[in-house]
């Protein structure tokens, strides 16, 4: 044990989001600083299939695009890219809701996923927020085939992970909200924290 797993007090904040694109460790972090700080985990693809579930393609197309547009992930990697930019905008309202639900009710969560887009950072604040990315499309692709071996190299998915996290790497660096290089895995959850602890972030509204 390294300290990441014990269990602290109550954090200062309410709610801490670890943003960033695919396959940079979002998961494994998250679930190790919720042992950390003894509080639950949200996944904002929990709140993507909750949306799927209640609303029409119509009502948000964004959101229902990869379902009704299944051919659209294959396309170049700068499409893919444009269109998980235009999911994260169009789920925006819906990630600040859940986020003032936690801040209003005084509820610590943490909020892990790839669609929370950085916004003008708060220091000490009850919001707080961490990105992660990964530069290197090589390691990107060994972490898809070490999580999802029977796929083999999804290299296009990994192209995809590098453009679509430097667009929010850039987005959080210039918001003031820290970005976290992955490597070294081992320490990652204590860097994340440690980032956090100073750290401050409201949810983005769509631009």
């Amino acid at each position: 044990m390294n300290g990441t797993d014990e269990v602290r007090g109550l954090p200062d904040w309410r709610v801490l989001v670890v943003g960033g694109a695919s396959g940079m460790g979002k998961t494994g972090v998250g679930r190790a600083l919720a042992r950390r700080y003894g509080v639950p985990v949200v996944e904002v693809d929990d709140i993507v299939e909750a949306l799927l579930a209640v609303t029409l393609p119509e009502h948000l197309p964004e959101v229902h695009v990869w379902r009704t547009h299944p051919e659209a992930a294959c396309q170049a990697p700068e499409s893919v890219v444009g269109r998980q930019i235009a999911i994260a905008q169009a789920l925006s309202p819906a990630i600040e809701a859940v986020v003032a639900n936690h801040v209003g009710t005084d509820t610590p969560v943490i909020l892990e996923g790839d669609y929370v887009l950085p916004g003008p950072a708060t220091p000490g604040g009850p919001v707080r927020a961490v990105f992660l990315h990964e530069d290197d499309e090589a390691r990107v692709t060994a972490n898809y085939l070490r999580r999802e071996p029977e796929a083999g190299p999804q290299r296009h998915r990994a192209r995809v992970s590098v453009l679509y996290g430097r667009w929010l790497a850039a987005r959080a660096r210039a918001a003031g909200v820290p970005v976290v290089a992955p490597r070294p895995w081992e320490d990652l959850a204590h860097r994340v924290a440690e980032a956090a602890e100073g750290a401050g972030q409201l949810p983005s509204p769509a631009a």
